[in-house]
């Protein structure tokens, strides 16, 4: 496995603060490496196999290892038919993000279905951390959609029956998307939609970060991939595997109303780092730089607040 040391990993971080080219022969190799984990993922057993046998077959097998020992974690339930809820929403996973727009659709499970009749079902895989959940933050009804987002009520009026259902880690997806899936990604072929696992890694990092994980919809105005609340702002984030990365139209469009007041927002991509008003372009490894500013030391002795 390359092994990507800490200065190439510091060149990497300031260039993501200061918001420049990384250098492209570096880029280039990272993309690579960025290519190798889509395929391998981060389950430490699953490393350990790639770096013992170098076999991608091998690999593939550690993945399904760790997903039937996942669905026997399901059998603390002690209904069979709830354990066989669980392994039917875990399986559905890959071809719901298939889909155009990604949402996980109760109808799917079964027609007619009601989501308070499951909802402790998708809370258990979500607390158990084998699914992340990407939830709405507008309620596309509402006669005034946008107000929350500029208000940056990201948390308020999280309407939990709209949401995203990610798997925990990318190879694990792109296992159960099959061989062929890997060797796409291996042999850089153009046709392969990417969409769905790099949204994966980035829910994952997100999710690794502490963010609160939210999508933006609007009929008016289109989605946006992520909406997360950075040093105290709205910051979109979309995610972008093709070539046609700077077709935007929904981060357009939120863009463009000065009431919100956002500063910027972010595109990943497989392209090296690039700005455009507003707008940042930054590869994809890049959202491991991804983080909310700490809250500081803060003095509450007495003394500073003597009246």
């Amino acid at each position: 496995i390359f092994h990507v040391g800490q200065p190439v990993l510091d060149t990497l971080r300031k260039a993501f603060t200061s918001k420049t080219p990384v250098e492209e022969v570096i880029h280039g190799k990272i993309i690579e490496v960025f290519n190798l984990y889509l395929i391998i993922g981060g389950m430490p057993a699953a490393v350990e196999k790639y770096r013992t046998t170098g076999s991608i077959d091998d690999v593939m097998d550690e993945h399904r290892a760790i997903i039937e020992q996942y669905k026997l974690d399901f059998t603390q339930y002690e209904a069979e038919n709830r354990k066989l809820l669980l392994t039917h929403i875990y399986e559905l996973i890959p071809a719901e993000l298939n889909e155009k727009n990604k949402r996980f659709m109760i109808a799917d499970i079964k027609k007619g279905l009601r989501f308070d009749r499951i909802e402790d079902s998708f809370t258990w895989l979500w607390k158990a951390g084998v699914a992340l959940g990407v939830f709405n933050t507008t309620e596309p009804t509402d006669t005034d959609l946008d107000r929350e987002l500029a208000e940056l009520d990201v948390n308020v009026k999280a309407f939990h029956t709209l949401f995203k259902l990610f798997l925990s880690d990318v190879g694990l997806l792109t296992t159960l998307y099959g061989k062929a899936c890997k060797l796409k990604i291996v042999t850089k072929e153009k046709d392969i939609n990417k969409g769905a696992v790099y949204e994966n890694v980035v829910a994952q990092e997100l999710y690794a970060h502490k963010y609160s994980l939210y999508y933006y919809n609007s009929k008016k105005k289109g989605e946006l991939d992520f909406v997360v609340e950075q040093a105290g702002r709205v910051l979109p984030i979309e995610v972008k595997s093709g070539k046609d990365y700077e077709k935007h139209s929904a981060l357009d469009n939120v863009m463009a109303v000065p009431e919100y007041g956002i500063q910027e927002a972010y595109v990943f991509t497989n392209d090296n780092v690039k700005t455009d008003g507003k707008l940042t372009y930054l590869p994809i490894y890049m959202v491991m730089f991804l983080q909310d500013e700490p809250i500081g030391f803060i003095d509450i002795s007495v003394d500073k607040f003597k009246l």
